[in-house]
């Protein structure tokens, strides 16, 4: 990349090394150790980011604690005002924050905009929510009196976000939870440490210039350790974690250990049913793109083809001429569908899955690899690869975070929901027909297990205004629209009594 191409890095105010701990305002250096930030798409190095260390949290967490204080008796509409000129700032640096986030993830640069895109629209989001954290009146079987319930702020959430969606999904569980009167403290992804530099400098300019109290929105950056002290902190009310299953296992312990709240975003194996009814020119792109879309790096990407078997062969005939239509390379170049995978410890991850499936019995329908060459030098990219292969594999029960679809023919819908559901993952689902029967099968409480089910269209790109979250193994959790910020928040049951007597619930009688 030439100096002109990485301008975007100075409007962001990425320097060469960074602080990497934000307490409120303030960049703290600390003593931790170095994390160098390498483009998967060069191989180049962008930019070092210095670790926390438990003194450079301990300033954070503080610094956050007495920020809640004072932010938390700011009206939620006044607070709202703030997170919608946020929105305005994310459209202001749309370009380059989507340049960011495509140089140092590897996603193409048109899911880099839209990642921004998905922060300005939960802001948008948050904005009309500020004005509608709303609670119950509640009959009471009291005479005169009034029972309802009100929502409080929790306090610190923290927040746990992958490498994948570096950006978006802070975005949307900071966004929210700033509207329901709470403080934040960010753990990015030690693999694209640099957007969250981005976002905090994003944050300041726009904080600063409404009073909000110091403390407000922090970052610490670092490894597992550094993570540990977010999840065993008393003080942190909600951790909000987004990473693979096993991570939220360990998250969800430590959390639970201190009976803390947790709100989980993990793992998905998702599938696509396509009927003898389906029209295959749409299933076609929901597939293609569900599949190879971030090189197959999203929790929602399509992982297995659950195929009726009247329509197996075309499908098959059909994958094969897209795919070989895909343009591999550069994903700042837009005239690439895929980039590269995040590191090598990926590419390494992709070639043992496709080495154990055909171990399994797996049959190559697509062939893939790692491509070498003049435009390949970072060792990061790979092809997209298809096989014919059973539900029951275990490589095709596991989620492998690349770009690898499974096909599994089926005979009945019944079968095919059953193959749905045969899975220890449950985010997103979707089935492609014209059939209204099938259709409503695969949604009612005999359908889908998935948090997630959609008709006639792919497995990915959900919209932000409804919660996104799955079940069994995914976690359980919820983010995003739809009544996700109560997880943001605390519920409070009210009784008052305006009569001059004083009677007990359930009519018990105690005179004296």
């Amino acid at each position: 990349m030439t100096e002109q191409n990485l301008s975007f890095l100075k409007t962001l105010k990425i320097k060469a090394k960074n602080a990497g701990t934000a307490a409120g305002y303030e960049w703290l250096q600390g003593r931790g150790s170095w994390i160098e930030s390498y483009s998967p798409v060069d191989a180049n190095l962008i930019g070092s980011v210095r670790s926390s260390a438990p003194a450079t949290y301990e300033t954070a967490a503080n610094k956050a604690q007495t920020a809640f204080a004072e932010w938390r008796t700011w009206p939620a509409p006044k607070r709202g005002e703030v997170v919608r000129q946020l929105g305005d700032a994310l459209r202001k640096y749309k370009e380059p924050l989507g340049r960011l986030v495509s140089y140092e993830m590897g996603k193409s640069l048109q899911e880099g905009y839209g990642e921004v895109q998905e922060m300005i629209d939960i802001c948008d989001f948050a904005v009309g929510l500020s004005r509608q954290l709303y609670g119950l009146t509640i009959q009471s079987e009291r005479p005169q009196h009034r029972m309802f319930e009100q929502w409080h702020p929790l306090g610190i959430v923290g927040i746990i976000s992958a490498f994948n969606f570096p950006v978006a999904v802070w975005a949307w569980n900071a966004a929210i939870a700033w509207v329901c009167g709470d403080v934040c403290i960010w753990k990015p992804s030690e693999k694209a440490p640099l957007c969250s530099i981005a976002c905090q400098n994003i944050v300041n300019e726009v904080f600063k210039k409404n009073n909000v109290p110091d403390g407000v929105s922090n970052i610490i950056n670092g490894d597992y350790k550094v993570g540990q002290l977010l999840t065993r902190d008393k003080r942190v009310n909600l951790i909000s974690a987004t990473g693979s299953i096993r991570m939220g296992k360990i998250v969800g312990a430590e959390v639970a250990a201190r009976l803390g709240k947790s709100l989980l975003e993990l793992g998905g194996n998702n599938a696509i049913i396509i009927t003898e009814n389906a029209d295959l020119d749409m299933a076609m792109r929901a597939i293609v793109f569900g599949a190879v879309g971030t090189c197959g790096q999203r929790c929602t990407s399509t992982r297995r083809l659950i195929i009726h078997e009247s329509q197996y062969k075309k499908v098959k005939d059909s994958l094969k001429k897209a795919y070989a239509q895909l343009r591999i390379g550069n994903p700042l170049d837009e005239n690439n569908h895929v980039g590269p995978l995040i590191d090598k410890q990926a590419v390494a991850m992709y070639q043992k899955a496709l080495e154990n499936v055909i171990a399994e019995g797996g049959k190559i329908l697509v062939e893939g690899g790692v491509l070498t060459g003049k435009n390949y030098e970072s060792g990061c990219y790979v092809k997209p690869a298809v096989v014919e292969a059973a539900n029951h594999f275990k490589m095709v029960q596991e989620e492998t975070f690349a770009p690898i679809l499974y096909l599994i023919p089926y005979k009945t819908i019944d079968e095919a929901i059953a193959y749905q559901n045969g899975v220890p993952q449950g985010l997103s689902s979707a089935i492609m027909t014209t059939n209204m029967r099938e259709m409503e099968q695969f949604l009612s409480y005999a359908g889908s297990d998935c948090g997630i089910a959609n008709v006639n269209i792919g497995t990915s790109g959900a919209e932000i205004g409804g919660a996104f979250g799955g079940e069994k193994e995914t976690g359980g959790g919820r983010e995003s629209g739809s009544d996700a910020w109560k997880a943001y928040m605390r519920r409070q049951t009210n009784t008052v009594n305006y009569s001059t007597q004083l009677p007990l619930a359930q009519g018990i009688k105690f005179d004296f």
